[in-house]
This record gives structure tokens, C-alpha cells and sequence, in this order.
């Protein structure tokens, strides 16, 4: 067994402890403060040394060079450093006067610019990266804008040309017993012939013309005035304007509108879609029909079922349309408006001679060869039963 000597072993430890900064935090601080002294004991050591109390050691006169009273010492041109010296070099320019003319920041990075694009420059002010594009180029992407915002069906205008061919070729019930067929009634003052457009009107929604023809026949000879109908009872007008759909309804409609126009407008109509639109049992396709047919006042187009359908089946709107006032906003987009008035007697004409709702007579039709709707509904083969007028009878 060796023996270590305690006393030994203590003092060799200090040794070390002080000797190496790593060897603990606290031992490390006071290493620290004992090999790095400040300043101030540093001169006094100097000075005692050098045995002179009260003046400047010689070691700091050699470093720090005498300085004059009033005088500004010159720095050594090899003691300014270099980046000083770029400094100097740099010049500052003022900013421009943004006032007088249009400022453009400095770009340090290029723009791309495109070869169909030019860049023109005229002056040094100006931002050289402007791109500035072609009379050919800005006049196509205006044209390109309207054709966008401006959608029309493909082939309509054939397509509406060749309607009117067929329709003055065979005649439809609409022309001869439609709504607008009392406007013209010489034997009737305006103001009842307006009433009576009003009142067919709202009987036809849903009705024949033909049924709807022979109610007003039943109706003048009645008596067809606003203050009549007000002393009409309603199981009467039931009877009159059978059998008419939903004429329970419609005769009380008939009936309250009557008395709203002899309380508002002095037994007259109202000369507005607004005016129009109040009365009950009025919707917007009366509305607008009457407006053409009593006050002729164009202000819409009127939309049926066959309006509504033939421009589903032509593609007469952009995307398929579920109500007839959904297709009346898509139609007047595009259509010009002098063709308002008459796309609905042409079109209800259509629909009820060549073009019905089941089995049309696409054999017949002149837009079979552009028709999107051929064939998708059935044809039929029975050629269309010609109506013989009283002129081309003869005896």
C-alpha cells in the first residue's frame, strides 16, 4: 500500500486549480481577475518602478505623442483606413424634383420583356424598363374584351330569318286569337280596349288561345268595363270565364284589380311595369306584353312556355335556363332591342305550329341542318295539317 501524503496532495490541487482557467467557474474568476490587472495599477507599477511619483511614466510618453494647446494634430495618411477612403469617393446626388417630372426608382434588377412587347425610351428620366405595347396588339385586346363581354348564339340571325319564312307560310292560332287581338277594336273607346288587353292577358297564363278567345267573346258581351266587373259577382265571372285553368283564382284577381283601377287610376290601366306589377295576378311577361300591345311601349320581351322552351332547344341563352323570367334576362343581353317587339309573336307562333313541346316537326323546319335540338325530342313523320282560310275557299 503507498501512502499518500494529505498535506501534499491539498497543495497540488491548489496548484492546479489556479493554474488552469478551466477547471472550475469560481477558480476561473479569480484567475482571471489576477492575470488581467487593470489599467491604473499597471501605470503605478510602472511608475514605482521607474522611481518617478507624480509625473507621466516614460512608457506613455513613447506611445502618446505630445499634443499642442489650440493645435489640431494631423493623423499619418497611412493611419486612415481604407474604407474611409471609398467613402470620399462616393459622390451624393440630390433628389430629383419629383414635382416637375415622374420619378422612377432605380432598378438594379432587368425586367423580362416579352418580343411581341416594345420598349421605348425617349429621354434619360425615363424608366427604361416601360413597356409600352402596339397599336395592333391594344386595338385586338379591346376587340377581344367586347367579343366577351358581349355573348351572341351561333347562327341566330339564320336561324330567326328562316322563323319568319315559316311563319308567314302557315298561319298560328296566336295571330288571329291572341291577347293583342283587342287593341284594335275600332267600336271600343282606347280606355276599354286597354282593359280588355289587361283582362285577356291575365286569362291566358296557362289557356289556349283559343279557349282564351272565346272567354273574352263571352266576357263583351257581358259587359268588359272596370266598374262591370265590380258589380259582377264572383260566382258569375267563374261561370263566364269557365273553362279557363284556375279560373276560381283568376276571377278574383279580375275582380280586385278591376276595383284598384277605378280607386287609383280613374277606370284606366297603369302606364308602368311598376304600376303594372301591383296589380294582383299581373306577373312580369303580362306586364311587359301589355305595355306593348295597350300603351305600345316596348320595355321587355315577353317570355312564355314556348319562348322559354324553343330558346333552350336553339341555345338562344348561354347555359340552360329554368323559368321564363331567368330566359326573358338572358335573352335581352344579346338581342338587339328592335327585335323585342317581335320575337315573341314570331316564336309562340313557332311553338304551336312546327315546333311543340313533344314530337316537332323537324322534317319540316328549315333550321334542321342547324338545329342543336334535332332529334333529341322526337320527330314526327305526319306532315303538318294545313289551315284553310275563308279567303281561299271556293264556291
Amino acid at each position: 500500500m503507498i501512502k499518500l501524503n494529505v498535506k501534499y496532495f491539498k497543495d497540488l490541487v491548489c496548484k492546479m486549480e489556479s493554474k488552469s482557467p478551466y477547471f472550475s467557474p469560481k477558480k476561473t474568476r479569480n484567475f482571471v481577475k489576477q492575470k488581467h490587472t487593470g489599467l491604473k495599477e499597471t501605470l503605478q507599477k510602472k511608475s514605482a518602478a521607474d522611481g518617478i511619483k507624480g509625473e507621466t511614466p516614460s512608457f506613455v510618453k513613447s506611445c502618446v505623442p505630445e499634443i499642442k494647446i489650440g493645435a489640431i494634430p494631423k493623423a499619418p495618411e497611412h493611419a486612415e483606413p481604407k474604407r474611409r477612403q471609398r467613402k470620399k469617393q462616393i459622390k451624393v446626388q440630390s433628389s430629383p424634383d419629383r414635382s416637375s417630372e415622374v420619378y422612377y426608382p432605380e432598378q438594379r434588377t432587368p425586367v423580362k420583356v416579352d418580343p411581341s412587347e416594345t420598349v421605348v425610351s425617349s429621354s434619360a428620366n425615363e424608366n427604361p424598363f416601360v413597356v409600352i405595347k402596339t397599336e395592333k396588339e391594344s386595338s385586338a385586346e379591346t376587340d377581344s374584351a367586347v367579343k366577351q363581354t358581349k355573348w351572341e348564339p351561333d347562327n341566330w340571325r339564320q336561324t330567326l330569318e328562316n322563323i319568319r319564312q315559316m311563319r308567314q307560310m302557315m298561319q298560328a292560332p296566336v295571330d288571329t286569337m291572341g291577347c293583342d287581338q283587342f287593341k284594335d277594336d275600332e267600336n271600343v273607346p282606347p280606355i276599354t280596349r286597354r282593359f280588355h288587353t289587361l283582362v285577356s292577358l291575365m286569362l291566358s297564363s296557362q289557356t289556349k288561345d283559343q279557349v282564351n278567345f272565346d272567354c273574352m267573346q263571352r266576357l263583351r258581351k257581358h259587359g268588359l268595363t272596370p266598374a262591370d266587373i265590380v258589380a259582377t259577382d264572383v260566382a258569375v265571372l267563374e261561370k263566364l270565364i269557365y273553362p279557363v285553368s284556375f279560373y276560381k283564382n283568376k276571377a278574383k284577381f279580375i275582380k280586385q284589380a278591376s276595383q284598384i283601377l277605378l280607386d287609383t287610376y280613374n277606370g284606366d290601366i297603369p302606364d308602368t311595369i311598376e304600376g303594372l306589377l301591383k296589380l294582383p295576378g299581373v306577373g312580369k311577361k303580362m306586364a311587359h306584353l301589355c305595355m306593348r300591345s295597350a300603351w305600345n311601349v316596348v320595355t321587355g320581351i315577353g317570355v312564355d312556355t314556348h319562348v322559354h322552351r324553343i330558346c333552350n332547344w336553339l341555345r338562344w341563352v348561354p347555359k340552360e335556363t329554368k323559368t321564363p323570367e331567368d330566359t326573358r334576362v338572358a335573352l335581352e343581353k344579346w338581342l338587339p332591342f328592335e327585335l323585342w317587339e317581335e320575337v315573341n309573336q314570331l316564336l309562340v307562333g313557332f311553338g304551336q305550329t312546327i315546333c311543340p313541346a313533344s314530337y316537332p316537326h323537324c322534317n319540316e323546319c328549315l333550321n334542321a341542318a342547324i338545329c342543336p335540338a334535332k332529334g333529341k325530342h322526337g320527330i314526327r313523320k305526319t306532315p303538318i295539317k294545313k289551315q284553310i282560310k275563308k279567303e281561299e275557299l271556293e264556291f
